[in-house]
């Protein structure tokens, strides 16, 4: 018999990462067409930093609590019986759909589109390192157009989406430049990319031109758009967060102006991408980066941790 009371992450107010505790909420009631997710692991994303300061107070509005956490790694608990083709203990993982959060907790109720089989041989934490994966295939593939033998340059390269991003780069066969901290450097290289690079003392202008640039920094997006050739496209999925208006509205103009377009987006994935995800892992071609795994009560200390920089993959909780 499940409890009617589960532990979560949630914050009564806007801040730092000392707002954050655990606490004690309802266990989601499965709605039609949904399933019970028992959460495992889920990992600390930097969306929810901003989020969890109050830099976007006016999309995520002032009523509180809130909750934390966007991906998961877990098992079906329960199911409303008009879902075909989960069984209750399957291994799961996926992503809430675009704008809810709480995933950080004991229970989560989803559609069957947000989640897929996850992985054999991944401890649960792996798999939650992984599920940011969704966004490097995304921007890769499908946004970039990524062929064989072009060069890639990845801002970021040691974080959670950008240490995924340096791995299926080189699968696809192209020559991957990797920016990171000095400290990575020698990480960046052992995902596989060609060149590691320290931000830090790398000026954009030194740099050649690349075929397609992915960024997960959000900062100087007309210094680095600067280095694409005609027919180079880049791809951000952040934006300057202390410039938010000037940063968005050069986005924006580039989308409409010329084929060097930056495209910019928000990741959403569904059952389909969770399922390429998966093969892509079992093939060999992605590995789990788990920097830290936190317990639950130390969400607070994750939150931190990553605000600090220097990350590794991702910041994991581990939840049960």
């Amino acid at each position: 018999m499940r409890p009617t009371d589960m532990r979560a992450a949630l914050f009564d107010t806007y801040g730092g990462p000392e707002v954050l505790y655990e606490g004690t909420v309802p266990v989601p009631a499965v709605g039609p067409g949904e399933v019970l997710i028992k959460v495992h692991a889920v990992s600390v994303n930097g969306g929810e930093l901003t989020g969890r300061a109050g830099r976007l107070r006016l999309i995520t509005g002032r009523r509180f609590p809130k909750r934390i956490g966007i991906d998961f790694a877990g098992e079906i608990a329960a199911a409303d019986p008009a879902v075909r083709g989960l069984g209750l203990g399957d291994r799961v993982w996926g992503a809430l759909p675009r704008g809810r959060f709480g995933s950080a907790a004991e229970y989560v109720t989803v559609r069957p589109r947000q989640i897929a089989l996850s992985p054999a041989g991944l401890s649960p934490p792996e798999a939650a390192s992984l599920v940011v994966g969704t966004t490097a295939i995304t921007a890769l593939r499908d946004k970039a157009r990524l062929r064989g033998g072009e060069r890639l340059l990845v801002r970021g390269a040691s974080g959670g989406v950008g240490s995924i991003a340096v791995q299926y780069g080189k699968a696809l066969g192209a020559h991957v430049t990797g920016l990171a901290g000095p400290r990575n450097l020698d990480f960046v290289r052992a995902l596989g990319a060609d060149e590691a690079l320290d931000y830090t003392t790398t000026h954009p202008g030194d740099l050649p031109p690349f075929d397609v640039i992915f960024d997960t920094v959000g900062t100087d997006h007309p210094t680095y758009h600067r280095l694409l050739p005609p027919g180079g496209r880049m791809v951000a999925i952040a934006f300057d967060i202390d410039h938010i208006g000037p940063s968005l509205r050069y986005i924006a103009a580039s989308t409409r102006h010329g084929p060097r377009r930056i495209r910019f987006f928000s990741g959403n994935p569904k059952h389909p991408d969770f399922a390429d995800l998966t093969r892509y892992t079992e093939a060999g071609m992605l590995r789990p980066v788990v920097d830290t795994i936190h317990p639950l009560s130390a969400i607070a200390t994750a939150h931190q941790a990553l605000e600090a920089g220097g990350v590794r993959g991702k910041h994991i909780i581990q939840i049960t």
